[in-house]
């Protein structure tokens, strides 16, 4: 065979090192003859260390490989498992190249950065605003642009409707409406505190003048919570 001379940076792996090989040394690559490529591979790892050159991992995996491959066809009655690992190498090398291939193609219709685009245009460019808004959007949009300015402007009336014209009741109010009541009868139903047509003001502050007599213990809450007793024995600090 030929002595090898070739530069160890022409080739990218040990796939692309294999099919150098193959190309050089014409060897079928659906049927590798793995002596001869063990050969000539181990050949292309002397020659890197003869240059002082590290030897990346991936090249000395390959070299393993091939010897495996190729102890294992030494051995008697394991041509089964020769012929898979042949036929896996090869399987390997086949995508390798086609891959290859495709990329020299893309990489000769790559044209860089090298684009050629004729100079801009100058337009004529119309001013003039030609759409019509409502005076509201209008106003909303100026608001808008005011920014701080805008949200120190006094606030509507209709935002204090819901303020000034509701009915505040106090829950002493509502505290003394319960002992009057409970002093009439001493135990009554606590569902009867809280008539109809009562604004939820009224509600509120019932419910909360109820907790507050009977946190200080003048009322007592019956087990199924139905029933009001007033506290006849409780002492006013």
């Amino acid at each position: 065979m030929e002595k090898l001379s070739f530069k160890v940076q022409e080739f990218e792996g040990p796939l692309d090192l294999l099919l150098h090989l193959i190309a050089k040394h014409k060897l079928n690559i659906y049927d590798i003859e793995i002596s001869a490529l063990l050969e000539q591979y181990l050949a292309y790892i002397e020659q890197m260390q003869r240059q002082d050159m590290e030897v990346a991992s991936e090249f000395l995996e390959m070299a393993a490989r091939l010897v495996h491959i190729k102890t294992v066809s030494l051995l008697p009655r394991h041509e089964e498992e020769q012929e898979e690992l042949k036929r896996e190498l090869s399987g390997e090398l086949l995508e390798y190249q086609a891959v290859k291939e495709i990329a020299g193609k893309l990489s000769d219709q790559f044209c860089g950065f090298d684009l050629f685009v004729r100079e801009t245009a100058k337009l004529p460019v119309d001013t003039l605003y030609t759409r019509s808004h409502q005076p509201e959007e209008l106003l909303r949009a100026y608001d808008s642009v005011q920014g701080k300015a805008g949200r120190k402007l006094p606030p509507p009336v209709t935002a204090f409707s819901g303020i000034v014209h509701r009915r505040v009741v106090s829950v002493s109010s509502r505290i003394l409406f319960i002992l009057r009541n409970l002093y009439q009868r001493s135990t009554m139903a606590l569902t009867s505190l809280f008539r109809r047509g009562e604004d939820r003001s009224e509600l509120v502050a019932t419910f909360l003048g109820v907790l507050e007599l009977a946190k200080s213990g003048r009322v007592t809450i019956s087990d199924d919570n139905r029933e009001i007793t007033l506290n006849t024995t409780h002492k006013r600090r």
